[in-house]
């Protein structure tokens, strides 16, 4: 399969990969654990594919502190599906009538959400507008602010085409290069601001070593994954919390 991962909630270039899926016909699944309420070209993130899949983790935009969901696009893998998620059996079609009894008849793992965890989230889910909109304006306004920086060449914002509508997960800087950052990590802990970098590349994880390999030349994941440091986002992020940010920031690059 191809697998797409659509971060900070911002469309990979579907077109092209689900030109190349129909050409070659490969299947296509789509990490959109970052990606619920985010489109592109008006359509939903985790879409596309025969499967896409949201996250509710706790550091997710919408949240039960642990757990997903399974989008499935395809309605030739929903019988599977379900008895992967009923622990391997097929209890679905007895609920249904469709068997006079259930047992195991495949693989599978306990998925349920218990109904706390379920009703927390259904809370989010019905003002997910809200949230989504709470976030855009953090992500704006440290865009607008930190514009300066970028425009002195001291910094990278992130970029969203046109045709992409994100969903404010998440906001990054890229600095110079991984020694850099790893000081202006140190001068905003310094000041009480956790700023971190994120996912360390795959291919040089002690499992993405033992299991994979990296494809081609290396030329810039290594590189860009040095550089990011993601900062401070969360739903309803004071204003005068952001300015400490972005006024440490500066005053990072300006000392």
């Amino acid at each position: 399969a191809i697998v797409v991962v659509h971060y900070a909630g911002v469309g990979c270039e579907m077109d092209k990969i689900m030109e190349i899926s129909s050409k070659y016909n490969i299947p296509i699944v789509e990490d959109a654990a970052q990606g619920i309420d985010a489109y592109y070209r008006g359509k939903a993130l985790g879409t596309f594919g025969a499967f896409g899949t949201y996250s509710f983790h706790e550091t997710k935009n919408v949240s039960c502190g642990e757990g997903g969901a399974l989008l499935i696009n395809d309605e030739k893998y929903i019988d599977r599906a379900e008895i992967i998620r009923e622990k391997g059996t097929n209890r679905k079609q007895f609920f249904r009538g469709m068997v006079d009894k259930y047992t195991w008849v495949d693989i599978g793992s306990s998925y349920l959400l218990s109904e706390i965890n379920a009703a927390y989230l259904w809370g989010q889910l019905e003002v997910i507008d809200e949230i989504t909109h709470n976030r855009l304006e953090s992500w704006d306004y440290y865009y607008e602010n930190l514009k300066p920086l970028e425009d002195k060449g001291l910094i990278e914002l992130p970029k969203v085409p046109e045709y992409c509508k994100h969903n404010g997960h998440l906001f990054y800087i890229k600095v110079r290069d991984i020694e850099e950052r790893t000081r202006l990590i140190e001068y905003l802990k310094q000041k009480g601001i956790m700023a971190v970098f994120h996912y360390v590349p795959l291919h040089s994880s002690p499992a993405g070593q033992k299991y994979g390999e990296f494809i081609g030349e290396d030329k810039w994941t290594t590189k860009e994954s040095g550089r990011l440091l993601r900062l401070p986002m969360y739903y309803d992020i004071k204003t005068e919390q952001k300015d400490r940010i972005i006024q440490s920031i500066k005053s990072f690059f300006t000392r």
